[in-house]
């Protein structure tokens, strides 16, 4: 390709900045996951796509993130260089703490997000009202990446796990 690049594409650039830079790779994001093809929603454009980082985004889709990083610097005419030396979240397996039968509020945001509303000013007042020792469970059509990440930033232990097609169960819990 000899077009100009743009600024480097890398795991932590914002999905709406992906977009903004390299309007043409819009497609090519969609071929890696057909999941973000919700994306093309104009609230979800201008809520989640600010908000989700490249490496984020690869994780709520479910595909590898150096693969991604690759064909889009790629399809970007960036060099693929380095994109094996990404480091990836490994995943973990169920703490103890994540018990049904101690969660002592469940928060179903499927509908929510459906309806493109964001549930995080939700999530965040539950949060904190939860008690020391309680779970709180959420429930999502897809993992919930960025919140996650802002829960652990304010003390909270995060575990996820995905109960059926288009169903994740997340759990919080206070550190």
């Amino acid at each position: 390709m000899n077009r100009p690049t743009g600024p480097a594409i890398t795991p932590e650039m914002k999905v709406a900045d992906l977009l903004k830079e390299y309007p043409d790779l819009e497609e090519t994001l969609y071929d890696i996951a057909p999941a973000f093809a919700k994306l093309r929603s104009p609230i979800l454009r201008r809520t989640v796509a600010k908000a989700t980082s490249l490496r984020q985004a690869a994780k709520v889709a479910g595909v590898d993130l150096s693969e991604m990083i690759g064909r889009l610097r790629q399809a970007a005419g960036q060099a693929r260089d380095l994109v094996d030396s990404i480091e990836v979240d490994s995943p973990t397996s169920k703490p103890e703490w994540v018990d049904p039968s101690k969660v002592s509020k469940t928060f179903d945001a499927c509908a929510l997000i459906e309806a493109g509303e964001q549930p995080v000013a939700q999530v965040l007042a539950d949060l904190g009202q939860l008690a020391t020792d309680g779970v709180y469970e959420l429930i999502t059509p897809f993992e919930p990446v960025p919140l996650i990440d802002l829960a652990r930033t304010k003390a909270f232990d995060v575990w996820s796990a995905g109960v059926q097609e288009g169903t994740v169960r997340t759990y919080f819990r206070r550190r």
